[in-house]
């Protein structure tokens, strides 16, 4: 119970003409003797407590979005356009135009639910057109109830590593965000992917990497996906 709650609690209201006798003697009393400075604050004070708003109850503030689904428009197969920028010594993945280059590639997404259940398995395989640099993975998606988020784990089929940590998010609206931090040339960035233009037939994927801590972003991977 807050302060404000537990005052009013323990007050009783009476309207003035049917106030008990020595009650509104005994204020009259307070007001007619009392020191300027302890009445009219004190009655201020009342008159404020009365008029301040009641904290909203769980029913007031309307259900919180469940989004189990959220990513069911994913279900299916697609053709994958990706638009990469790679470092051109390292082939790996960079935010920096001085070291990188865009890349081209197109391939197929195709996405499952596991199980019959919310999570679900990405199988990602591009190429680069007239080139031998292919970039293939999976993802997996889960939901949990608790905290209304989804976690994605990057899964390296060449280390057979599972990426760690996942990125953790949600959707607002038809936007979904998610995050994490990882170690990226010595030195930690926050990366971010956002889900967007989401219809039937298309859908958009970004990442960016941020190396400020959320301040500026650099977009260094464009997934749109069709079908």
């Amino acid at each position: 119970m807050s302060l404000v709650e537990e005052i009013r609690s323990k007050l009783v209201l009476f309207p003035t003409n049917h106030m008990p006798h020595d009650a509104l003697s005994a204020m009259e009393v307070k007001m007619k003797t009392g020191p300027m400075h302890l009445r009219f604050p004190t009655l201020v004070l009342m008159a404020a407590l009365f008029a301040l708003p009641s904290a909203a109850t769980p029913a007031q503030l309307g259900p919180q979005h469940d989004g189990a689904h959220d990513f069911d428009f994913l279900i299916g197969d697609w053709k994958a356009h990706l638009h990469r920028m790679i470092d051109r010594k390292t082939g790996v993945t960079t935010s920096d135009p001085r070291t990188g280059t865009w890349v081209e590639y197109d391939g197929i997404c195709n996405d499952r639910k596991v199980l019959d259940t919310n999570a679900n398995l990405e199988q990602f395989d591009v190429q680069a057109s007239g080139t031998h640099l292919r970039f293939r993975g999976q993802a997996l998606r889960m939901y949990n109830p608790a905290s209304r988020q989804w976690s994605i784990y990057g899964i390296d089929l060449d280390k057979g590593e599972l990426g760690l940590p996942p990125l953790i998010g949600q959707f607002t609206g038809k936007r979904g965000e998610f995050f994490d931090s990882e170690l990226r040339n010595g030195r930690m960035v926050q990366v971010r992917y956002v889900w967007s233009d989401l219809t039937p037939k298309s859908a958009r994927m970004e990442q960016s990497f941020s190396p400020d801590g959320g301040k500026s972003w650099a977009v260094n991977w464009i997934v749109d996906l069709s079908r």
